[in-house]
């Protein structure tokens, strides 16, 4: 894998390397086979000029950043990987998270592929092609979504950073099955300006990177502020492990790295105890009438439906339709219901430092199994619901998780969540410093 940003940048400032010879690299990178589907469009003379002229101390100091196909840049449009949006108007201005990467000396090297509107997990787009899982170069596997191109585009070492967006694990799915990082903040201290929406309650603008010291870094710069994760050693953090939900239904594989996992981190100091939270049983009966991202989208797409509903990726425009049946009182009775379900769950986990789960509870089915088409629906549709089902509490929460790789070599990728609820990013951060360090 090619050096993390954190290396990079290090190498410019001893001048063993340049930010040009760097950018022809991601390009070659981003133009090679093991790219293929994984921009929808790319930049790369804008690229090679802004890396040109970035100064070796800025943060990114014009190294390769990519961008989720969901984000306005100042003249282009926003196709959120639709077709149907494909000539809508350029935007103006830069969102407020791709102004923040330029402002602190990141190149944009293209657009990413996504899920169509964000609205799924596996990663399956049938306008532009679905990127091949970079973990398993001898299958075409589903790299996961929605975030899929921004995923590929730094395991492959195309980017150092692939800005995307999380609602219910659009980071940290794709993060988990590529063997990368990916850390969805705490919602609220990333605007959202400039990027289309998918649930204005759930979304979260965030990063994947390729190491956790870069989610730190990546962090900083989309959030304007400065993380303190302390130096502690992993011996001075309280750990959980949630028995119910996180551990149903694992894939052997994800089972024993799981299992691994926590006995290395428990070799290096770790206090770990198993907990259960009851309050995730209730959570199938206060998203009964739909949940927000249905009812959210709906709000937006609906006349977008209507004029030019043949023009969807069908599976999801049959997600978004879910919430046309949502009532007023319903939705209201949906936003009260999370109040109370957060404060129990903040009660449940606030002893600890974070909380550690599988990020997903399978590793990555083929694309040949989800393909489009309705013979394949059912396969899509389960694999769907696993793929959310653990990092979707987190958004659920309106809490910070990181997804980092703890599968051995050989074997396919699997993602560690470490979580805990809002505003606990820097102790998550702290953990998964030490963690990685640990694995």
């Amino acid at each position: 894998m090619r050096p993390d940003l954190h290396a990079t940048r290090l190498a410019l400032l001893a001048t063993s390397s340049d930010a040009r010879t760097e950018m022809e690299h991601s390009i070659a990178t981003a133009a090679s086979p093991a790219c293929e589907h994984t921009f929808t469009r790319t930049l790369f003379d804008e690229a090679r000029r802004e890396a040109a002229a970035a100064a070796p101390g800025q943060r990114l100091a014009g190294l390769a950043f990519s961008v989720k196909d969901l984000f306005d840049v100042a003249g282009q449009p926003t196709p959120a990987g639709s077709v149907v949006l494909a000539h809508a108007p350029a935007a103006r201005a830069d969102a407020v998270a791709v102004a923040r990467l330029r402002a602190a000396g990141g190149a944009l090297l293209g657009r990413t592929n996504m899920t169509e509107f964000a609205f799924s997990g596996v990663g399956v787009n049938p306008h532009h092609g679905t990127p091949a899982n970079f973990g398993d170069p001898g299958t075409p596997r589903i790299p996961g979504g929605s975030s899929s191109g921004a995923a590929i585009s730094v395991a492959s070492g195309a980017a150092f950073i692939g800005l995307g967006s999380d609602t219910g694990g659009s980071i940290r799915i794709p993060a988990a099955l590529n063997g990368i990082v990916g850390f969805k903040s705490t919602a609220r201290l990333v605007p959202a300006d400039g990027a289309l929406p998918l649930s204005t309650t759930l979304d979260t603008v965030c990063a994947m990177t390729r190491s956790v010291r870069d989610a730190v870094t990546a962090h900083e710069i989309l959030a304007a502020r400065r993380v303190t994760p302390g130096a502690a050693p992993l011996s001075a953090y309280r750990l959980a492990v949630a028995r119910n939900l996180f551990l149903d239904d694992l894939d052997p594989v994800v089972a024993k790295a799981f299992e691994r996992t926590l006995s290395r981190l428990g070799e290096a100091g770790a206090r770990i105890e198993e907990i259960d939270l009851p309050a995730l049983a209730d959570l199938p009966a206060i998203n009964a009438t739909g949940g927000f991202s249905a009812a959210e989208a709906y709000a937006w797409h609906r006349l977008l439906l209507e004029r030019s509903g043949a023009g969807y990726d069908p599976r999801v425009a049959q997600r978004i339709l879910k919430g046309a049946t949502m009532k007023a009182h319903e939705y209201i009775d949906l936003i009260n219901a999370r109040r109370s379900w957060i404060r129990r769950m903040e009660q449940a986990i606030e002893p600890f430092d974070a909380v550690l789960s599988p990020t997903v509870p399978i590793t990555a089915p083929t694309i040949a199994s989800v393909a489009p088409g309705e013979a394949r629906d059912e396969a899509f549709f389960r694999i769907n619901g696993l793929l959310l089902r653990n990092p979707a509490v987190v958004n659920m929460l309106d809490g910070c998780a990181l997804s980092l790789p703890c599968h051995a070599a050989g074997e396919l990728p699997v993602g560690l969540m470490l979580w805990h609820a809002a505003l606990h990013d820097d102790a998550v951060l702290a953990v998964a410093l030490q963690a990685e360090r640990a694995l």
